[in-house]
C-alpha cells in the first residue's frame, strides 16, 4: 500500500468506497447511514484540486480507501476518511491519518480534529486509540468552526445518533503531542 495524491480517475472510485464503507451501519440500525449518497464528484474534485484528498492505493495503484481534509481553526479537520470493507483491519486508516499528522506538523498546524459517532465501535473508539480525545461542549478545543460543522451535521440528520468531536494534538513534526499523563 502507499499514499499518494487523489487523481481525478480516483474520484468514482472514492465514491464507490464510501458507499461500500457505509453499509456495516445498516448492521447497527443505521440505514440512514448505509443509504446516504457519497460526496458527489465536484466536491471530491473540489478536494483534489486543493491539495486536500489523499487515497491509500493497492498494489495495482487502485484506491482501496482515502482521506479529505479541511483546515478550520488552526487545525486538520478529517473530514472523511474511508477504507473498503475488503481492505478494513490492515492499517490503512491509520496511515492516512499518519500520513495527514506529518503534513500537518510540517505546516505548523496544532492538532488534528474530526467529528463522529460515539457509539459505533469503528468510529470513536477506534479514533481514541489513536490519540483523538473526545471534546466536551465546555471544552475551549471546541472552536467556532467545529461547532459549525457539528450543527451542520445536525442539519443533515447526523445528530439522530450520538456524536462527538475529537481533537489530537500535534507537534512541530506531525508525532502526537504530549498529552496529560502521556
Amino acid at each position: 500500500m502507499r499514499i499518494r495524491a487523489a487523481t481525478p480517475t480516483d474520484l468514482p472510485v472514492l465514491q464507490d468506497i464510501e458507499r461500500a464503507a457505509g453499509e456495516p451501519f445498516r448492521s447497527l440500525g443505521m440505514a440512514a447511514i448505509a443509504d446516504d449518497e457519497p460526496l458527489s464528484l465536484d466536491v471530491l474534485d473540489t478536494y483534489r484540486r486543493a491539495g486536500r484528498a489523499w487515497v491509500a492505493a493497492d498494489a495495482a495503484d487502485l484506491p482501496i480507501g482515502y482521506l479529505l481534509t479541511d483546515p478550520v481553526d488552526g487545525a486538520a479537520h478529517i473530514e472523511q476518511v474511508s477504507v473498503h470493507p475488503a481492505a478494513a483491519r490492515r492499517g490503512i486508516g491509520r496511515s492516512l491519518i499518519e500520513h495527514l499528522a506529518a503534513g500537518a506538523g510540517r505546516r505548523g498546524l496544532t492538532a488534528l480534529t474530526l467529528t463522529t459517532f460515539s457509539e459505533v465501535p469503528w468510529n470513536a473508539p477506534y479514533y481514541t486509540r489513536l490519540g483523538f480525545r473526545a471534546l466536551t461542549d465546555a471544552d475551549p478545543a471546541l472552536t467556532a468552526g467545529l461547532r459549525a460543522i457539528q450543527r451542520a451535521e445536525a442539519a443533515h440528520g447526523l445528530a439522530t445518533w450520538p456524536r462527538v468531536c475529537m481533537r489530537r494534538e500535534l507537534a512541530g513534526d506531525g508525532a502526537p503531542g504530549l498529552r496529560p499523563g502521556g
